[in-house]
């Protein structure tokens, strides 16, 4: 049986062109709370990458997140290439090792329909997503450095976004049978 590459893609390019729609508009409603280009108090998106990692599995979701990275990096003219490359692998890879980690730790899958799994998961990820970002921009780039607590703003913007996400996720699955990640 030949398997339908129009019904494998669409959830990747449709997630994955999610997210920098979401992105721009998150920019657009929060800018109050922006502290730069890369670190918002209030970031909605953060969850789309999780997201994609927890419904499409880690493979598809991924690549829905360097896809939707790809497209910002279209619209982002204030970095250097290399340094938004670097990003965009940053965002794709928090998602991934946040997954990985829940699951070592947990020994089993995430349950999407548990907001204790959810919110484990999502810490996970916004500690992940701000250190990796944080440690390629001290080897690529230590003006982005503004200070220590850029990181734990990086983590709460990301962490207020994301549970906003869990939550709707939470009551989405569990209104649509939906248990467990691909």
């Amino acid at each position: 049986m030949k398997p339908n590459l129009t019904f494998d893609i669409a959830p990747i390019v449709g997630l994955g062109l999610a997210y920098p729609l979401v992105h721009l508009a998150n920019a657009w409603v929060f800018s109050f709370a922006e502290l730069s280009s890369n670190i918002g108090l209030i970031y909605l998106p953060a969850f789309l990458r999780l997201l994609n990692v927890l419904v499409l599995g880690k493979f598809k979701g991924t690549l829905a997140g360097l896809l939707g990275g790809l497209v910002l990096l279209l619209n982002n003219t204030e970095q250097p290439l290399d340094l938004k490359l670097v990003n965009m692998l940053c965002s794709s890879a928090g998602p991934l090792v946040a997954v990985l980690l829940f699951e070592h730790w947990r020994r089993r899958p995430v349950h999407l329909a548990s907001l204790a799994d959810l919110g484990a998961v999502t810490l996970i990820y916004c500690l992940a997503n701000a250190l990796l970002h944080h440690f390629a921009w001290a080897l690529m780039a230590p003006a982005m450095l503004g200070s220590p607590g850029q990181v734990l703003a990086m983590v709460m913007g990301d962490l207020i976004g994301a549970l906003i996400g869990a939550y709707l996720l939470k009551w989405t699955a569990g209104r649509l049978g939906l248990t467990h990640p691909r």
